[in-house]
């Protein structure tokens, strides 16, 4: 997937959601982080389930928000790392788990729900999803490159 101008995609439904995710997760390198900004309910915790089944991850994902990092590995060697920060309050509070070393690992891709909390510690290349409700059951969903 080309992300050099952004792209907006029309969701229906969860599985579609986790197709689009899945595809992209296909289309990134190792060493790549993704953000997810959305409300509460938007389908942040869909897409990184998504995300993870694109890396041939097969066991169940949901979201780590009292855990705050989810650690998974890859059938590639690779890892995923599912970052839920709403539980943190500043990138200093972040720092103390070490989320710096996981953005910054090449062998993983990192995709972090609620990343505002941090953005001063977000890499220049991270590729940047936002997911808004359009309706119950639908999600506009669009991709760009932070830099």
């Amino acid at each position: 997937m080309n992300i050099v101008t952004p792209k907006a995609f029309i969701s229906n439904s969860e599985a579609a959601t986790e197709n689009f995710a899945s595809e992209l997760a296909q289309s990134l390198p190792r060493g790549s982080v993704v953000t997810l900004n959305g409300n509460l309910g938007a389908g942040k915790t869909v897409f990184s389930r998504g995300f993870a089944r694109g890396l041939g991850i097969l066991e169940p994902v949901s979201s780590p928000t009292y855990t705050i990092i989810q650690e998974y590995c890859c059938p590639d060697g690779g890892y995923f790392f599912h970052m839920d920060l709403y539980r943190i309050s500043d990138a200093r509070s972040a720092l103390n788990f070490g989320i710096d070393e996981y953005l910054n690992d090449p062998e993983a891709w990192c995709v972090i729900e609620w990343p505002e909390r941090i953005s001063e510690i977000i890499p220049a290349n991270a590729i940047m999803v936002e997911l808004t409700a359009t309706d119950v059951n639908s999600r506009k969903i669009t991709v760009t490159a932070k830099s």
